[in-house]
């Protein structure tokens, strides 16, 4: 199960410095660690809150350094691409994984799975049973899905003004954070309905 999905920033933009990165969306799965633990005493909403944004800042600081170091030992630097390019620009994603150990940031080990498409980050936390070659599939489709409906590449794109529908998009291809076994007819299926949900 993938325990959430994120886009943030992977290489410095505006305010920023280099070694920082921007958390534009994030979506958890699965039970609440912060409930399940074993802690002397129980936390509040609001510090369940900051929790889960800390374990997700430092998924995403760990992306952006791992962007950095694949994109300066390949020597390639991202290219700006027009509005159209998007399957071209994907093509060419800086991708890997990165392994969380157990406490660090969450209370089990994690498997992290990223795309570095120019400055943003695509990210899955997966369970370490997971099917890493599916998991990695489904977030070239979710990359591919955000680039080409919501137009993320442009200037001035605004991800945090089209969260609602990211989260169909998540509801349609990684509905409860399950990771779906898509066949060819399926996927065709997923893709009309993918289409007809964000014309809307």
């Amino acid at each position: 199960m993938v325990r959430c999905f994120l886009i943030h920033t992977v290489s410095p933009v505006g305010a920023l410095s280099a070694g920082e990165s921007r958390v534009l969306y994030s979506r958890l799965f699965g039970p609440d660690e912060a409930v399940l633990s074993k802690q002397p005493r129980e936390f509040t909403p609001e510090e369940r809150r900051l929790l889960q944004k800390e374990k997700v800042s430092v998924v995403a600081r760990r992306v952006q350094s791992a962007v950095s170091l694949s994109r300066e030992a390949s020597g390639r630097q991202p290219v700006d691409a027009a509005p159209g390019e998007e399957a071209l620009v994907l093509q060419d994603a800086d991708s890997g994984v990165v392994r969380l150990r157990a406490g660090d940031p969450f209370s089990e080990e994690m498997s992290v799975l990223w795309l570095g498409v120019q400055s943003l980050g695509f990210t899955l936390v997966c369970e370490p049973h997971d099917n890493l070659l599916l998991a990695e599939g489904i977030l070239r489709n979710l990359t591919r899905h955000c680039l080409d409906s919501l137009h993320m590449l442009g200037q001035g794109s605004e991800v945090l003004l089209k969260s609602s529908r990211i989260d169909i998009l998540l509801s349609r291809l990684l509905p409860h954070g399950q990771l779906l076994f898509l066949n060819h007819r399926f996927t065709q299926s997923l893709e009309k309905e993918v289409a007809s949900s964000m014309a809307k």
